[in-house]
């Protein structure tokens, strides 16, 4: 989470008393969306002129965050409660994916979502996990699937065999609010390896790790075709829990462009400016 730990609402999470329905689809994104039209996110945001998208490997994580499902030109981002949020003026796009009705999935939850979901669907099942906050001890997707349930000692968790093998999405949504609860920006800050900034890649992540702290996601880059110059977008959620959504640049924080925006410069000096945060220099970080 982007704010606190909650060993409280966790154990609540480990008790079986919260619980999130889900049903898996055929495609890449599992979650129930709709996508009408091919309304992607590479189908939404055009590259300014002059510019083209860099080219991505057909599997990578990259290619799968362009095809994400985005909701309909114009849409508010809401909140897990229904309610809309009360900036509108920080994006331009809405991507289609649940939030669900507890102020869990905020930015570095979010983050951890689209990951998950990528390694999810190109059946690298293994290599989802992430770092609880209390120990720095992996979360495992497999574990849990496997049956292994984890109590809360203290500030530890302690897993055992107490449930039965299960490799459903509605499982690993349930997985995911477990990861919700006991990560967030501090124990991800950790896990990710720093990346300089002229190396970005489609993927990587700008992250503050604390109490509060905030994390986004690079989800796309463009380059110019005369000089070389590259571009790229943010995918943020927030606090509260919120649909994740492509940031608009504000006018002084990354380079030429308007208000309106999405497009951030590669190249800047100091921190990167974004419309609810800034980072440091040095923010950059990657999956390893």
């Amino acid at each position: 989470m982007c704010a606190v730990w909650l060993p409280v609402f966790a154990a609540a999470v480990l008790a079986g008393g919260i619980g999130l329905a889900g049903t898996a689809h055929a495609g890449s994104y599992l979650w129930p969306h709709t996508q009408k039209a091919g309304l992607t996110l590479k189908a939404s945001i055009a590259p300014p002129k002059g510019f083209v998208r860099v080219r991505v490997a057909q599997n990578s994580f990259a290619h799968w965050l362009r095809g994400l499902p985005m909701k309909p030109r114009g849409a508010k981002v809401m909140l897990h409660n229904g309610a809309p949020k009360w900036r509108q003026d920080v994006h331009v796009a809405v991507v289609d994916i649940d939030v669900g009705r507890r102020d869990l999935q905020q930015c570095a939850d979010a983050v951890m979502r689209l990951r998950a979901e990528y390694l999810l669907s190109t059946n690298r099942q293994r290599d989802i996990s992430f770092n609880d906050t209390g120990s720095a001890k992996p979360i495992s997707y497999t574990r849990w699937a496997k049956g292994d349930r984890p109590r809360l000692k203290g500030k530890l968790l302690r897993w055992s065999r107490r449930a039965r093998r299960d490799g459903s999405y509605r499982n690993f949504r349930k997985y995911m609010t477990l990861v919700f609860a006991y990560a967030g920006t501090y124990s991800l800050a950790k896990e990710l390896r720093q990346v300089a900034l002229q190396d970005m890649q489609i993927g990587d992540v700008f992250i503050k790790g604390g109490f509060p702290g905030h994390a986004v996601l690079v989800a796309d880059m463009v380059e110019n075709r005369v000089s070389g110059e590259r571009r790229f977008l943010l995918l943020q959620s927030f606090m509260p829990a919120q649909d994740i959504h492509v940031l608009k640049k504000p006018a002084m924080g990354g380079g030429n462009g308007s208000i309106t925006s999405p497009w951030y410069a590669a190249r800047f000096v100091g921190p990167l400016i974004t419309p609810e945060w800034t980072f440091a220099p040095g923010s950059l970080k990657r999956w390893n």
